[in-house]
C-alpha cells in the first residue's frame, strides 16, 4: 500500500490550492479516503472524508464551505480542493484510507506541507 500526497506549498490568505493523493497497492475504489492535518505544535485534526464511490462527503466544521474532497477511482487519486485559505489552515496534510467512515485509518501518506501566509 502506498499513498503519496502532492500539491502543497506556500499560498497567500484567500487563495486556493488543490492537493492530490496518488494511491497504489490496493483496490482504491473499495475504501473510504480521508484527509487529516497537523498544524505546527498541535495534534492531528480530521479534515474530510469521502466514501468509496464518491457519492458522500464529510467535512470538519472548520473547513466546511471552503474545502471540497473528491476522488477519481479510474486514476486511483484523491483530491482536496482548498479555497479561501486562512492562516489557520497551515499544516501538514495527510491522506489516509479506512474501511468505513470513522473507522481506523490504517495507511497514511507522508504528508504535504501547506503554508498560508502573506
Amino acid at each position: 500500500v502506498q499513498l503519496v500526497e502532492s500539491g502543497g506549498g506556500l499560498v497567500q490568505p484567500g487563495r486556493s490550492l488543490r492537493l492530490s493523493c496518488a494511491a497504489s497497492g490496493f483496490t482504491f475504489s473499495t475504501y473510504y479516503m480521508n484527509w487529516v492535518r497537523q498544524a505546527p505544535g498541535k495534534g492531528l485534526e480530521w479534515v474530510s472524508s469521502i466514501d468509496s464511490d464518491g457519492s458522500n462527503t464529510y467535512y470538519a466544521d472548520s473547513v466546511k464551505g471552503r474545502f471540497t474532497i473528491s476522488r477519481d477511482n479510474a486514476k486511483n487519486t484523491l483530491y482536496l480542493q482548498m479555497n479561501s485559505l486562512k492562516s489557520e489552515d497551515t499544516a501538514v496534510y495527510y491522506c489516509a484510507r479506512s474501511l468505513l467512515l470513522g473507522s481506523h485509518l490504517d495507511y497514511w501518506g507522508q504528508g504535504t506541507q501547506v503554508t498560508v501566509s502573506s
